[in-house]
């Protein structure tokens, strides 16, 4: 015969008094208050997550008000009345399943049974679970019942979803939310209860258990019973890790961590660790963002902060806090919800979590508003990290002369022999911004200016000398030097990117060529000439003038702009005011009609004419026709 006496931890170890009830001090609270103070409602709501002791709850009540001597807080469970409760075996307390009572006809023999008296003790207690599962036409069978109940009649109602519920019904109950049960309180009973078992349960395992159990008291017993099953009398935290796929603290320090310090191949690598060995992706992005949250509350807050991380990795991740900006760890966390967001509903959540862990380490390298800031201050801009943004190396040497110097748009820059390739450069160290030159008359500052670029005034007699330690300007090539660039050369290659590009030169207005200091090419502009300069800093023309320097000059060119007043200023062309629009005649009043002599005759609206031509020949040479015409190689029908 079979061993029937066994009990699983959920229900051997279920609350049998308030004072059993754990987490939920707001509703013990209350319930014990209305029962002393006599001041008992007839209809109670429950509502929270599984497992947190919605039914547990409505036992322990049922019990204080069916009591001997009761209503009272203070009942012994061991008692008859009190047994049979526990059991379900009580005529006066009927437990009733929603998901399967949900008729109408149900309803209809819950209000005839509703309408006896109770057999022991002083209430007729009506619990049923899962509401929400009942019909909107059963609500409205129990809603006169429900509002005005005998007086012996008391319902209690448990839900995981209360916005499924009828208003009305809602509006006759007295509504207790349920919260999640802290993972402190789940991990400290889960220990009283391994040692009531004779088991030794290690205090990191237990918190483990908590944080997959997700404040859930019903699911972290039954964890531990499976884990007594699984490893016996001996549970650490590496187990837990093995039977339920949890990601040890550890490992969420370490990535962590390469996230911080911006290490995306390792971190991939540790991605494609876990997945293998079965982990769970959606838990570990959870258990990072968990982490990313405590490491903001330390940066913003230090003294509501409590890491719990391990003791050989919180001195790593405290020197990574301390060089990381508190806007950098928020707009981390930003990515990473929307990464969460996009797993829920995936089924390859190994694809989107990579994916979200590679915008994450590039948000940490970009650089915001608050970053340029910081530079114009002295301090340096962020470090771009290599593994993640370095580019491949373009070799822009000039091939053998051509015999047209003007190269067409479409074409490639030449490469080099393959004889003599061009060494890479080294990639430049971050060095500090210098100090802002003072602004020239007729210029406001732009708050989005790139920090490269140097506006400064134009030199009277010499060009401007430029340290070693300036930092680069907007565009660059490595070439080696055959002939300085000349004011001819300079006018020559602005003509080659108008003729190349028409619409992304037509923004370029006047622009003074002033020297070639080896390599490093001074222009002027006029102080109010932004549009040049906007045009100048873009990225279009940055690589459209990398690949025509080397024609006019034969070597790569760093750019440097300034302003000086004696460079004529932008001409701003009008357009022609548009040609007059004919104005059509109107029609004559229409006729009558002849079979209805009665009605007035209607006047018609002038009619558009057919076709509108042009009278001022001047609109066919307008710059921008003629510009789109030579830029799209189009014809102008009339």
């Amino acid at each position: 015969m079979a061993d029937v006496s066994y009990q699983v931890f959920a229900r051997k170890y279920r609350p049998r008094t308030f004072k059993d009830v754990l987490g939920q001090d707001h509703v013990v609270r209350t319930l014990c208050n209305a029962i002393e103070q006599k001041r008992l409602a007839h209809a109670y709501l429950f509502v929270g997550p599984r497992g947190t002791g919605k039914t547990s709850t409505a036992r322990i009540f049922a019990k204080a008000l069916n009591c001997s001597g009761g209503p009272k807080v203070d009942f012994d469970p061991d008692e008859d009345v009190c047994q049979e409760i526990a059991e379900g075996r009580s005529l006066d307390v009927l437990e009733i399943d929603g998901a399967s009572n949900r008729g109408i006809d149900n309803i209809r023999d819950l209000r005839d049974n509703v309408q006896f008296t109770p057999t022991r003790g002083q209430y007729r207690i009506i619990y049923i679970d899962e509401v929400h599962m009942l019909t909107k036409e059963s609500f409205n069978a129990l809603l006169k019942t429900l509002e005005e109940p005998p007086a012996h009649v008391m319902f209690i109602f448990a839900t995981t979803e209360p916005h499924k519920i009828l208003p009305t019904i809602l509006s006759r109950c007295q509504r207790f939310d349920l919260r999640p049960i802290p993972a402190d309180i789940i991990a400290n009973h889960l220990v009283n209860i391994a040692a009531n078992e004779g088991v030794t349960l290690t205090l990191p395992a237990a918190f483990a258990i908590a944080r997959v159990a997700d404040g859930g008291m019903r699911d972290a017993q039954s964890m531990l019973d499976q884990l007594v099953s699984f490893c016996g009398n001996n549970i650490n935290e590496q187990d837990v890790n093995d039977i339920f796929g949890v990601t040890s603290r550890e490992t969420v320090a370490r990535a962590l961590a390469y996230i911080l310090d911006r290490q995306l191949p390792s971190l991939l690598h540790l991605v494609h660790e876990l997945s293998e060995a079965g982990r769970d992706m959606g838990q570990l992005l959870s258990e990072i963002m968990g982490a990313v949250r405590e490491l903001l509350i330390s940066k913003v807050a230090p003294q509501e902060a409590s890491l719990a991380m391990p003791e050989e990795w919180r001195d790593t991740l405290n020197q990574l806090i301390a060089r990381t900006p508190a806007d950098k760890i928020v707009r981390l966390m930003e990515v990473l919800s929307g990464t969460e967001e996009h797993m829920r509903w995936s089924t390859n959540k190994r694809l989107h979590l990579e994916m979200g862990l590679i915008q994450a380490v590039h948000s940490l390298a970009e650089a915001n508003i608050s970053d340029i800031i910081r530079a114009l201050n002295g301090a340096p801009l962020p470090e771009t990290p290599i593994a993640t943004t370095q580019l491949p190396a373009v070799n822009m040497a000039p091939a053998a002369p051509a015999p047209q110097p003007v190269p067409q748009p479409a074409a490639p820059a030449p490469a080099p022999p393959p004889a003599a390739p061009a060494p890479a450069p080294p990639a430049p160290e971050p060095v500090p911004m210098p100090e802002p030159a003072p602004m020239p008359a007729g210029l406001e500052p732009i708050d989005d200016e790139p920090p490269s670029f140097e506006l400064s005034p134009a030199p009277e007699e010499a060009p401007p000398a430029v340290s070693d330690d300036e930092p680069a300007g907007m565009m660059a090539c490595e070439l080696p030097a055959e002939g300085p660039m000349t004011p001819e050369g300079w006018d020559s290659l602005i003509a080659a990117m108008r003729e190349a590009s028409p619409l992304q030169t037509s923004a370029v207005g006047n622009t003074m060529f002033i020297a070639d200091d080896d390599g490093l090419v001074t222009v002027a502009i006029h102080p109010t000439d932004t549009d040049t300069r906007d045009a100048l800093l873009g990225d279009n023309l940055r690589e459209l003038m990398v690949a025509l320097a080397p024609k006019f000059c034969g070597h790569g060119i760093t750019l440097r702009i300034v302003t000086d007043d004696s460079v004529p200023p932008p001409v701003v062309e009008e357009l022609p005011p548009p040609a007059p629009m004919p104005v059509p005649a109107p029609r004559p009043a229409a006729a009558p009609r002849p079979k209805a002599p009665e009605k007035k005759p209607e006047t018609e609206k002038p009619a558009a004419p057919a076709s509108l031509k042009p009278t001022d020949e001047e609109f066919y040479r307008d710059p921008l026709i003629e510009l789109a015409l030579k830029e799209f190689h189009a014809t102008l029908i009339k």
